[in-house]
């Protein structure tokens, strides 16, 4: 299974987004699932509950930093610039059209589009 499907999988058990993404990159970081969860917990809907930026976005640029053992401002501008381009936004009620009615972007597909987006690093 891809790290994809899994992160969709883990989101439809009931994780939101954020942690859905980072959990499907446990096996890469030195944190247990617990703690990934609750580094996570605060970001579902989007941070401030659909106001804020993507969770899964979010999700990508923590393990990014986790991984690479570093935290690069740079590398999250490459990160949030690539999802955009897949996505057509990065704040989370852009995408689910709060305001327009139009979703750009699934939950489902933003999962899967932040990942691919941090394995292209």
């Amino acid at each position: 299974m891809t790290k994809e499907e899994k992160a969709v999988e883990l989101k439809h058990s009931g994780y939101n987004c954020c942690q859905a993404v980072l959990l499907s990159f446990a096996d890469e970081l030195e944190m247990d699932d617990e703690l990934l969860k609750a580094l996570g917990a605060g970001f579902g809907a989007g941070m401030g509950s659909m106001e804020g930026n993507c969770g899964a976005l979010i999700g990508a640029v923590m393990a990014d930093n986790m991984i690479q053992k570093r935290s690069s401002p740079s590398n999250a501008r490459k990160i949030l610039a690539r999802f955009k381009e897949s996505c057509g936004a990065v704040r989370c009620a852009d995408l689910k059209g709060k305001e327009t009615g139009q979703v750009l972007c699934s939950c489902d597909d933003c999962i899967r589009n932040a990942i691919k987006t941090l394995q292209t690093e």
